[in-house]
């Protein structure tokens, strides 16, 4: 149930908050942008947010709460878990008996509404309030989580002593050490180090063991941290209990194991992969942490702008030919290969792919997972496919030389290939594949875009702005073109025709309770190299990356580091990040 337009433009007219020639322009406006008039009128600061909800609150008969320095019950705020608080925009604040108080920003979510009642079993009464107060509330799940571990630690310490004294030197045998992954303290701690990492929103969790305690890391945005230090005592029973989560031998410490296994709860799944590995002080266990069923994006959202995004646009309608996304590990490549198979992926196609491993299911689309074991490699898979009447082949990485031949292969007799190479650059992949062994006049013929990519760190709404001295200036210019920088700035309209970079304003992260190093999600940072006539010569030529660089940016390419510093001066991200991504 919303406010219809004829109902807002009454109620603020008659309480005097709008006058009603600004209120037809809004109107204007939205039906130009195709907006709500509530968001025209915030986004123009026509009337504070505060004021609008509570005129709406008013005009539904729903009550409105402002929440911004109010201390929630942990027990009452845990009642709604938090991620369907963050997904949903709902916090539990007051209970009275049976009814519970919840704060939400759309009070026509009836299914989440629904989801809270049947979970609680407790009546609902909806409340309306601002995302300013959303935002305070949930900066409190955390401390109630880290306070949660904390009490887990101090109860379990004893017991995990306990048991470790109690089979002593005798942990080695595999019946010992599935009793130790059965114990209630390391099933505990395992659980709520899963918890706490998903909640966090942690793509990796490192648990490595030293001379005297053991260390656990997250890696959140692309960037590892400590989250905590347990006893070394802990080290054994945690190691086998991922051990036995993952179906791996518990007697083998001498040589690394990989595997997997879900977690599985009313508000999230996951997929974690794991490695595990001899190390001296112990076993070093990594977890990757993978959301089953994640939100595809748009090439736009990845952060994929102006000539770049045309390119690419433009090389996804060909029916036939080769696309590359190269980068380091960790930098968002299966992302953008998702991306576009999910622009491609049609009923009139037949979309197959190979990959190790399958790291998000996508409908329609037959993902194959690789098995060296059992001689299932990325070139066995991919001359089965070929096999399997594809229009669209997706191979997750191209390792070696008979998989780059029968991609390009298969590139050249009527599919499209989308696949990934570990290369610094765009240029670096073209010389890459003839390290292979791949023939240049076939690479000419097939190769039709790469992609190159990174991936910053976003800055959160607090930040603090700056501009660049001259000095700046002069250190940036170590890194790119400054000029074409400044023409990519004017050709945007982020600056105007006689600015300079010293005109620009630059952010800088802000410290807050939320997020703890001003930085929040990520964005990715690109460079689109088209293969052009000028290029393919160059190929054949076997010439250098660097050669092949140069002749791309002389038609006009976008490198990652003039991408990424037009995004900082969008205020996406920082001058820093971009340079720390390039220059890892």
């Amino acid at each position: 149930m919303r406010v219809d337009e004829a109902q807002l433009k009454a109620f603020l007219l008659d309480a005097g908050l709008l006058q009603e020639k600004d209120f037809k322009e809004a109107v204007s406006k939205a039906k130009k942008t195709g907006k709500r008039v509530r968001d025209v009128l915030l986004a123009d600061g026509l009337i504070p947010e505060d004021e609008l909800m509570k005129l709406e609150g008013y005009i539904l008969g729903i009550p409105f709460v402002n929440l911004e320095k109010e201390k929630i019950d942990p027990a009452v705020l845990k009642i709604i878990p938090e991620p369907v608080a963050r997904a949903h925009n709902i916090v539990a604040f007051r209970q009275k008996g049976p009814d519970l108080e919840v704060a939400m920003l759309d009070t026509d979510d009836l299914a989440t509404i629904d989801f809270v009642k049947k979970k609680a079993n407790l009546k609902i009464l909806p409340r309306l309030t601002t995302p300013e107060s959303i935002k305070y509330v949930l900066q409190q799940y955390s401390k109630t989580l880290q306070a949660e571990f904390g009490d887990i630690i101090q109860k379990e310490v004893t017991g995990i002593k306990a048991f470790s004294e109690k089979i002593g030197q005798e942990a080695s045998g595999t019946e010992e050490l599935q009793k130790v992954a059965q114990e209630l303290p390391v099933i505990r701690i395992v659980d709520t180090l899963l918890k706490h990492a998903i909640l966090q929103r942690a793509s990796d969790i490192h648990i490595e063991p030293t001379e005297k305690e053991v260390v656990v890391r997250y890696r959140i945005d692309g960037v590892l941290r400590d989250a905590m230090v347990l006893p070394k005592q802990a080290a054994d029973g945690i190691v086998a209990r991922i051990k036995v989560l993952s179906s791996l031998r518990l007697d083998e410490h001498r040589l690394p194991q990989d595997g997997r296994f879900k977690i599985e709860s009313d508000e999230y799944k996951y997929s974690a992969r794991v490695s595990v590995l001899p190390v001296f002080d112990g076993e070093k266990v990594v977890m990757r942490l993978l959301a089953e069923g994640s939100q595809v994006f748009t090439l736009e959202e990845l952060g994929v702008r102006g000539e770049a995004l045309e390119h690419l646009q433009h090389n996804l309608k060909k029916p036939v030919g080769m696309l590359l996304v190269t980068g380091p590990t960790g930098s968002g490549k299966t992302t953008t290969l998702y991306t576009m198979m999910d622009l491609l992926n049609t009923p009139e196609v037949n979309i197959s792919t190979v990959e190790d491993p399958i790291e998000y299911r996508m409908p329609r689309v037959n993902q194959t997972q690789i098995n060296p074991k059992v001689g299932l490699t990325f070139a066995s898979g991919l001359r089965s496919l070929l096999r399997q009447d594809p229009d669209i082949l997706m191979v997750g990485e191209i390792r070696d030389q008979e998989t780059a031949n029968l991609a390009i292969n298969a590139a050249l007799t009527g599919h499209l290939v989308l696949s990934t190479l570990h290369t610094t650059n765009a240029a670096g992949s073209l010389p890459r594949l003839l390290d292979m062994g791949a023939e240049p006049f076939l690479i000419s013929s097939t190769l039709n875009v790469v992609v190159a990519q990174r991936l910053v760190r976003r800055l959160t709404e607090e930040k603090e702005e700056y501009k660049f001295s001259e000095k700046d200036v002069r250190d940036l210019s170590a890194y790119c073109n400054v000029e074409k920088v400044v023409n990519i700035l004017r050709q945007g309209k982020i600056i105007k025709a006689k600015e300079t970079l010293q005109d620009v304003p630059f952010w800088k992260p802000k410290p807050s309770a939320e997020a703890l190093d001003g930085y929040k999600g990520r964005v990715g940072i690109y460079e689109v190299l088209p293969v052009t006539e000028s290029i393919k010569e160059l190929i054949v030529a076997r010439a250098t990356s660097d050669k092949i660089q140069a002749q791309a940016e002389s038609e006009g390419m976008v490198t990652m580091v003039e991408d990424g510093i037009v995004k900082a001066a969008q205020g996406l991200t920082t001058i820093e990040e971009v340079l720390r991504v390039i220059t890892e």
